[in-house]
């Protein structure tokens, strides 16, 4: 890569950012999304933006680092720094890397939840599926989720498999040492995609309801939401969806004009992602027209974060020049 300054890559992605924000949404804001894509499965891609809204590929549609396998997550840690979470398919490990700026990835380390020592939780076979990294203030604890399987795969029943998944969690303070595998919620219903964040003294779980919709069950396939007053729960029972059949893997980031949420959830299989908004996690949430917002069109499930326009420059250095793509 040619030198180019940060402030120049800068002003040109503002430039081309400003197009379709105004300065009063872009100003101090800035978004990470870490995600894969449809053709490449399991692996790290960046796209910004500075409204929340529109998003623009970096790294000419490339991979970020080889290294990676999962479903991206990030949280900002105890320390400052940033910790990515994934695993590798089919593997009974789930693996940490850690970055100081966002753009060196170095690995951190493997662990290995025993699952089968999971009180009231007896797994159908040794599955961690897309874990989740939360780290929460309060309490300077890290929350690892990922969903496991009661019922065993099925060649005549596809779905049965996922209608026996739940939500598993560890906590940790160091990300060295874990606590053993317990049930995030008390209620006996299919979830996967489990995300956690906070507002104000309420944690609030954005879940995917796993079971394959019908007329018993019409909330199948549907983003809901249950909260508590502790990290750990109990958690309410989960309320009626927020998304039609057929959304998972929800992403939510901070309004840039401070006035509430957006949630991004994908649907699938690969069609696109809806944009949702709500002034509380609690809602009411609304979809947001598709006009107004844009994703690359192939970006797949993963995380978004807010960072600060001094972050955005670091990547933008490293990433930036060949930022335009729509994969």
């Amino acid at each position: 890569m040619k030198k180019t300054s940060v402030l120049s890559l800068t002003a040109a992605f503002l430039a081309l950012m400003c197009s379709v924000a105004s300065p009063a949404e872009i100003a101090g804001k800035a978004y990470l999304f870490a995600h894969m894509t449809k053709e490449d499965y399991g692996r790290l891609y960046y796209s910004v933006s500075t409204d929340g809204r529109r998003w623009t590929v970096l790294n000419g549609g490339k991979r970020i680092f080889d290294n990676y396998r999962g479903h991206p997550d990030i949280c900002k840690g105890h320390d400052g720094r940033f910790y990515l979470i994934g695993n590798y398919e089919r593997r009974r490990e789930i693996s940490l890397w850690v970055s100081d700026d966002l753009v060196k990835w170095q690995a951190f380390g493997d662990f290995s939840p025993d699952i089968y020592k999971t009180h009231g939780f007896k797994p159908a076979i040794d599955y961690k599926g897309a874990p989740k990294i939360f780290y929460d203030e309060v309490s300077s604890r890290y929350l690892v989720t990922w969903h496991s399987t009661i019922l065993p795969p099925s060649k005549e029943d596809t779905e049965q498999f996922w209608r026996g998944m739940r939500t598993l969690y560890v906590t940790s303070k160091d990300l060295k040492k874990f606590t053993h595998p317990k049930r995030l919620f008390e209620f006996e219903i299919a979830t996967i995609d489990t995300i956690v964040r906070k507002e104000g003294k309420r944690y609030c779980a954005f879940i995917k309801d796993e079971k394959y919709p019908d007329f018993d069950w019409p909330t199948g396939k549907t983003i809901r939401i249950c909260t508590s007053e502790n990290l750990l729960g109990p958690y309410t029972e989960p309320s009626p969806p927020i998304t039609g059949n057929f959304y998972e893997a929800p992403a939510l980031i901070a309004r840039p004009d401070d006035k509430g949420w957006y949630l991004y959830c994908e649907q699938y299989p690969a069609v696109s992602y809806g944009l949702l908004t709500a002034p509380t996690l609690a809602g009411p949430w609304h979809g947001v027209y598709w006009q107004d917002y844009n994703l690359p069109k192939n970006a797949r499930h993963g995380c978004m974060i807010q960072i600060t326009p001094k972050q955005l420059n670091v990547i933008l250095a490293a990433y930036g020049e060949q930022r335009a793509t729509d994969l």
